[in-house]
Protein backbone atom coordinates (compact mmCIF):
# COMPACT_ATOMS: atom_id res chain seq x y z
CA UNK A 1 0.00 0.00 0.00
CA UNK A 2 1.21 3.06 -1.22
CA UNK A 3 2.30 5.90 2.19
CA UNK A 4 1.08 9.52 1.60
CA UNK A 5 2.21 12.03 4.32
CA UNK A 6 0.03 15.05 4.31
CA UNK A 7 1.39 18.61 5.63
CA UNK A 8 -1.49 20.83 6.77
CA UNK A 9 -2.58 22.59 9.68
CA UNK A 10 -6.41 23.39 8.56
CA UNK A 11 -8.16 20.60 9.80
CA UNK A 12 -10.97 20.51 7.88
CA UNK A 13 -9.33 20.44 4.60
CA UNK A 14 -6.67 17.96 6.10
CA UNK A 15 -9.74 15.84 6.86
CA UNK A 16 -11.03 15.95 3.23
CA UNK A 17 -7.68 14.90 1.91
CA UNK A 18 -7.01 12.00 4.42
CA UNK A 19 -10.22 10.52 4.21
CA UNK A 20 -10.29 10.57 0.08
CA UNK A 21 -7.19 9.24 -0.07
CA UNK A 22 -7.97 5.93 2.49
CA UNK A 23 -11.31 5.53 0.66
CA UNK A 24 -8.94 5.27 -2.77
CA UNK A 25 -6.30 2.67 -1.00
CA UNK A 26 -4.01 5.17 -0.10
CA UNK A 27 -2.06 5.01 4.33
CA UNK A 28 -2.17 8.84 5.30
CA UNK A 29 -0.63 10.27 8.00
CA UNK A 30 -1.29 13.96 8.47
CA UNK A 31 1.33 16.41 10.52
CA UNK A 32 0.16 20.15 11.01
CA UNK A 33 3.75 21.50 11.63
CA UNK A 34 7.00 21.78 9.33
CA UNK A 35 8.97 20.66 11.67
CA UNK A 36 7.21 17.27 11.78
CA UNK A 37 7.09 17.33 8.25
CA UNK A 38 10.94 17.33 7.92
CA UNK A 39 10.92 14.70 10.50
CA UNK A 40 8.56 12.31 8.95
CA UNK A 41 9.79 13.10 5.47
CA UNK A 42 13.41 11.51 6.22
CA UNK A 43 12.37 8.73 7.64
CA UNK A 44 11.89 6.93 4.51
CA UNK A 45 8.22 5.51 5.33
CA UNK A 46 6.43 7.51 2.71
CA UNK A 47 6.09 7.44 -0.78
CA UNK A 48 4.76 11.42 -1.14
CA UNK A 49 4.80 14.37 0.50
CA UNK A 50 1.44 16.70 0.01
CA UNK A 51 2.61 20.05 1.57
CA UNK A 52 0.78 23.32 2.00
CA UNK A 53 3.03 26.31 2.14
CA UNK A 54 1.13 28.31 4.81
CA UNK A 55 2.38 26.25 8.41
CA UNK A 56 1.95 27.66 11.97
CA UNK A 57 5.92 27.38 12.34
CA UNK A 58 7.16 28.04 9.76
CA UNK A 59 7.24 29.01 5.36
CA UNK A 60 6.40 25.58 3.38
CA UNK A 61 9.09 26.73 1.13
CA UNK A 62 11.83 26.56 3.80
CA UNK A 63 10.45 22.99 4.73
CA UNK A 64 10.84 21.85 1.07
CA UNK A 65 14.54 23.61 1.52
CA UNK A 66 15.31 22.09 4.05
CA UNK A 67 14.00 18.55 3.27
CA UNK A 68 15.89 18.33 -0.17
CA UNK A 69 19.04 19.70 1.26
CA UNK A 70 18.90 16.51 4.03
CA UNK A 71 18.40 13.82 1.38
CA UNK A 72 14.53 13.62 1.67
CA UNK A 73 14.10 12.59 -2.48
CA UNK A 74 10.06 11.59 -1.95
CA UNK A 75 7.81 13.15 -4.24
CA UNK A 76 6.01 16.20 -3.40
CA UNK A 77 2.85 18.06 -4.19
CA UNK A 78 2.44 21.35 -2.82
CA UNK A 79 -1.03 22.56 -1.93
CA UNK A 80 -2.00 26.48 -1.26
CA UNK A 81 -3.92 29.07 -1.69
CA UNK A 82 -1.01 31.14 -3.05
CA UNK A 83 -1.98 31.36 -6.89
CA UNK A 84 1.13 33.45 -8.43
CA UNK A 85 3.30 32.87 -10.88
CA UNK A 86 7.04 33.57 -8.87
CA UNK A 87 5.45 31.34 -5.97
CA UNK A 88 4.51 28.81 -8.46
CA UNK A 89 7.98 28.38 -9.89
CA UNK A 90 9.58 29.13 -6.48
CA UNK A 91 8.17 26.13 -5.24
CA UNK A 92 9.49 24.34 -8.93
CA UNK A 93 12.52 25.34 -8.63
CA UNK A 94 13.74 23.69 -4.90
CA UNK A 95 12.40 20.56 -5.47
CA UNK A 96 8.58 20.50 -5.46
CA UNK A 97 7.34 18.28 -8.45
CA UNK A 98 4.07 19.76 -8.62
CA UNK A 99 1.55 22.69 -7.15
CA UNK A 100 -2.06 23.08 -7.08
CA UNK A 101 -4.05 26.13 -5.70
CA UNK A 102 -6.77 26.15 -3.17
CA UNK A 103 -9.75 25.59 -3.63
CA UNK A 104 -9.15 22.38 -5.47
CA UNK A 105 -11.00 19.39 -6.67
CA UNK A 106 -10.33 15.51 -5.68
CA UNK A 107 -10.48 13.86 -8.41
CA UNK A 108 -7.49 16.50 -9.94
CA UNK A 109 -5.49 16.16 -6.84
CA UNK A 110 -5.96 12.27 -6.94
CA UNK A 111 -4.95 12.41 -10.76
CA UNK A 112 -1.72 14.08 -9.73
CA UNK A 113 -1.00 11.58 -6.60
CA UNK A 114 -1.13 8.80 -8.95
CA UNK A 115 0.86 10.49 -11.95
CA UNK A 116 3.34 11.23 -9.56
CA UNK A 117 3.40 7.65 -8.02
CA UNK A 118 3.64 6.08 -11.73
CA UNK A 119 6.07 8.07 -12.62
CA UNK A 120 8.08 7.32 -9.56
CA UNK A 121 7.29 3.95 -9.79
CA UNK A 122 7.08 3.15 -13.36
CA UNK A 123 3.47 1.54 -13.77
CA UNK A 124 0.20 1.70 -12.82
CA UNK A 125 -3.64 0.55 -13.49
CA UNK A 126 -4.69 1.84 -16.60
CA UNK A 127 -7.71 0.69 -17.47
CA UNK A 128 -10.59 0.27 -14.78
CA UNK A 129 -13.27 -2.70 -15.24
CA UNK A 130 -16.76 -4.26 -13.37
CA UNK A 131 -19.03 -6.56 -15.14
CA UNK A 132 -19.16 -5.50 -19.13
CA UNK A 133 -18.13 -2.04 -18.45
CA UNK A 134 -14.63 -0.63 -18.60
CA UNK A 135 -12.88 2.83 -18.51
CA UNK A 136 -9.59 3.74 -19.95
CA UNK A 137 -7.87 6.15 -17.50
CA UNK A 138 -5.80 7.15 -20.75
CA UNK A 139 -8.10 8.14 -23.36
CA UNK A 140 -10.65 8.99 -20.83
CA UNK A 141 -13.19 7.40 -22.67
CA UNK A 142 -15.55 4.49 -21.49
CA UNK A 143 -16.32 1.42 -23.59
CA UNK A 144 -20.18 -0.67 -23.00
CA UNK A 145 -19.01 -3.95 -25.18
CA UNK A 146 -20.91 -2.31 -27.25
CA UNK A 147 -19.77 1.58 -27.62
CA UNK A 148 -17.34 3.31 -27.14
CA UNK A 149 -18.16 6.70 -25.23
CA UNK A 150 -16.84 10.32 -24.70
CA UNK A 151 -17.13 11.66 -21.23
CA UNK A 152 -16.59 14.97 -20.12
CA UNK A 153 -14.18 15.54 -16.82
CA UNK A 154 -16.98 15.24 -14.19
CA UNK A 155 -18.32 12.58 -15.67
CA UNK A 156 -14.99 10.58 -16.16
CA UNK A 157 -14.34 11.30 -12.44
CA UNK A 158 -17.74 10.09 -11.07
CA UNK A 159 -17.34 7.19 -13.33
CA UNK A 160 -14.05 6.71 -11.72
CA UNK A 161 -15.15 6.48 -8.24
CA UNK A 162 -17.71 4.03 -9.12
CA UNK A 163 -15.83 1.81 -10.55
CA UNK A 164 -13.03 2.40 -8.02
CA UNK A 165 -15.79 1.00 -5.54
CA UNK A 166 -17.86 -1.62 -7.37
CA UNK A 167 -21.09 -3.36 -5.10
CA UNK A 168 -20.22 -0.14 -2.51
CA UNK A 169 -22.77 1.91 -1.72
CA UNK A 170 -21.36 5.48 -2.35
CA UNK A 171 -23.42 8.51 -0.22
CA UNK A 172 -24.28 11.93 -2.01
CA UNK A 173 -21.70 13.53 0.32
CA UNK A 174 -18.88 11.16 -0.95
CA UNK A 175 -19.42 11.56 -4.29
CA UNK A 176 -19.37 15.39 -3.96
CA UNK A 177 -16.15 15.66 -1.45
CA UNK A 178 -14.47 12.74 -4.44
CA UNK A 179 -15.63 14.91 -7.68
CA UNK A 180 -16.55 18.25 -6.43
CA UNK A 181 -13.88 19.00 -3.72
CA UNK A 182 -14.64 20.66 -0.64
CA UNK A 183 -15.81 23.84 -0.68
CA UNK A 184 -19.56 22.68 -2.68
CA UNK A 185 -22.67 23.17 -1.17
CA UNK A 186 -23.89 19.52 0.37
CA UNK A 187 -27.04 20.22 -0.16
CA UNK A 188 -26.54 20.86 -3.83
CA UNK A 189 -28.39 18.43 -6.62
CA UNK A 190 -25.74 18.20 -8.95
CA UNK A 191 -24.92 14.73 -7.90
CA UNK A 192 -28.22 13.19 -9.05
CA UNK A 193 -28.00 14.89 -12.30
CA UNK A 194 -24.64 13.87 -13.73
CA UNK A 195 -25.86 10.43 -12.39
CA UNK A 196 -28.77 10.69 -15.33
CA UNK A 197 -26.45 11.70 -17.39
CA UNK A 198 -24.10 9.22 -16.97
CA UNK A 199 -26.65 6.78 -16.91
CA UNK A 200 -27.95 7.97 -20.55
CA UNK A 201 -24.26 7.28 -21.81
CA UNK A 202 -23.63 4.51 -20.33
CA UNK A 203 -26.69 2.58 -19.78
CA UNK A 204 -29.29 2.35 -17.00
CA UNK A 205 -28.47 -1.52 -15.64
CA UNK A 206 -24.92 -0.11 -14.56
CA UNK A 207 -26.05 2.22 -12.05
CA UNK A 208 -28.06 1.32 -9.17
CA UNK A 209 -30.10 3.90 -6.68
CA UNK A 210 -30.19 2.43 -3.34
CA UNK A 211 -32.76 4.64 -1.35
CA UNK A 212 -31.87 6.79 1.01
CA UNK A 213 -28.26 5.78 0.54
CA UNK A 214 -26.53 6.67 -2.28
CA UNK A 215 -25.90 5.14 -5.61
CA UNK A 216 -23.94 1.81 -6.48
CA UNK A 217 -22.30 0.34 -9.56
CA UNK A 218 -23.63 -3.09 -9.84
CA UNK A 219 -20.97 -5.28 -11.75
CA UNK A 220 -23.52 -8.30 -11.31
CA UNK A 221 -26.49 -6.56 -13.48
CA UNK A 222 -24.30 -5.38 -16.05
CA UNK A 223 -22.53 -8.34 -16.84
Amino acid sequence: MSRILVVEDEERIASFVRKGLSSNGFAVTVVDSGRDAVDCALTGDFDLLLLDLGLPDEDGFAVLRRMRQMGAVLPVIILTARDGVRDTVTGLEIGADDYMTKPFRFEELLARVRLRMRADRGGDLTVLRAGGLALDLRTRRADTGTATIDLTAREFALLELLLRHPDQVLSREQILSHVWGYGYDPGSNVVDVYIRALRKKIGDQHIETVRGMGYRLSPSKAA
